[in-house]
């Protein structure tokens, strides 16, 4: 291996299958390369799990390359099988049109879009939308054996449970864009998840097959992110770790990636990070020789955070988070408990209110006796002032910026009262 691009790769543990490594160490080293990632529009927002590809393509733009980052506004419409048990719902036209815009945002934050390798945009909704059916079935499901679509990994594991031929011709779909991405723009390396396989093979056939058996495309997977108990990473009680700041704020994120176990941080500093290997080294060693100081999950959450929102929002979810473990609450503005404490069980408060039915409406206990047992065992402050009297007044006097009331349970459960 000569590439370097590929030696990083490597160091990182991102590389799972390549259909041909020998002539991507080969290709990589001797031209620039177009390459591309699809992106299913299934939501409104990324998750922290699609920072992997994103990352991906980074990566390769930074080494030279040009990333094609691939938009399904047809392939969202349709469902992949991947990972399901399923049929995933399927929505309109109209509102995966939005869930396309809404990531092309996202996404665009991570690449420049100017120089001799700047990145373009692609949606396979551009080349499918006006295609009869006719010619689907023509000039690509004839290039497609049943024996060979049954033996995919993706729909053998469905035959049992079922599966539509909506979600069947998915494969053939992303055959499809990976021949009309070379033909188009000379795209000879396609990137997905190790579940992609079968997909990624399916149009290096195609490709050949319209081609030539000679042509040189190449697919190449990453692992998909576990984290070291085997359970999915990027989830939380809460639900998905979100790229949309208004869904997951900076300062959950950092919490989120503070919390990383030793086991898993420096797995998640090579992936999600681009920190030299000197210094993931360093770190790893730090985790070893000095694991209280969690040295190495305050790098990952300011690298990741800084990534996704910014060094300005990460600056602001330190302070939340310095501020909350002080209990110094008042230090915070109202602007910066607004955008830090998205997604925290929250109340709103009309007029005056008695703590301990404040405790009850937020969800921080779950009945008058309850709440009393907490503020007697001195379990309650309010904004960081420790609340003992049975009889407190929350009024928009204690609150900040005469709006919001943090209350703290214990040392880790916080809730919000916003004053209308």
């Amino acid at each position: 291996m000569k590439n370097e691009l590929l030696l990083d790769l490597k160091f990182r543990n991102l590389i799972n299958d390549c259909t041909d490594f020998e002539a991507l160490d080969e290709l990589l080293s001797t031209k620039q390369v177009s390459l591309y990632i699809g992106f299913d529009p299934t939501a409104d927002s990324l998750h922290i799990g699609h920072l992997l590809p994103i990352t991906m393509l980074k990566r390769f733009q930074e080494a030279g390359h040009r990333p094609l980052p691939l938009l399904g506004g047809a392939t969202g419409l349709i469902g992949d099988p991947s990972g399901r048990s399923t049929e995933r719902q399927l929505n309109t036209i109209e509102t995966v049109k939005g869930y396309v815009e809404s990531i092309k945002e996202q996404i665009g934050r991570f690449l420049k879009f100017d120089g001799s390798n700047a990145a373009l945009f692609v949606n396979n909704y551009d080349w499918t939308e006006n295609m009869s059916v006719i010619t689907f079935l023509r000039d690509y499901g004839k290039n497609f054996g049943i024996n060979y679509m049954l033996a995919k990994d993706t729909i053998a594991s469905r035959l049992e449970s079922g599966i539509s031929y909506t979600e069947f011709s998915y494969t053939i779909l992303q055959a499809m864009d990976f021949k009309h991405l070379y033909e188009t723009y000379n795209c000879e390396l396609q990137i997905g998840g190790s579940d992609q396989w079968g997909n990624i093979t399916s149009g290096l056939e195609l490709i050949r097959k319209s081609h030539g058996a000679d042509t040189k495309v190449i697919g190449l997977t990453v692992p998909l992110v576990t984290k070291s108990d085997g359970t999915k990473f990027g989830k939380t009680a809460g639900g998905a770790v979100w790229l949309d700041e208004n869904k997951t704020s900076p300062y959950e994120m950092v919490q989120f990636f503070l919390n990383t176990t030793d086991d898993d941080v420096v797995k998640f500093l090579k992936t999600f990070t681009f920190l030299s290997h000197a210094e993931i080294n360093d770190l790893e060693a730090s985790v070893k020789e000095e694991p209280h100081l969690r040295l190495a999950q305050k790098a990952l959450a300011k690298e990741v955070v800084t990534l996704v929102h910014g060094e300005s929002k990460y600056l602001q979810a330190l302070k939340i988070t310095e501020s909350l473990f002080s209990g110094e609450i008042k230090n915070l503005s109202g602007k910066e408990i607004e955008t830090g404490f998205i997604g925290l069980p929250s109340v709103t408060l009309n007029e005056a209110t008695n703590i301990v039915d404040l405790l009850i409406a937020v969800d921080a206990s779950k009945s008058k006796r309850e709440a009393r047992e907490f503020i007697h065992n001195n379990s309650i402050t309010i904004n960081g002032d420790k609340i003992t009297d049975l009889d407190f007044l929350v009024t928009k006097e204690v609150a900040i910026d005469h709006k919001f009331i943090v209350i703290r349970r214990g040392k880790k459960n916080y809730y919000l009262a916003i004053f209308a």
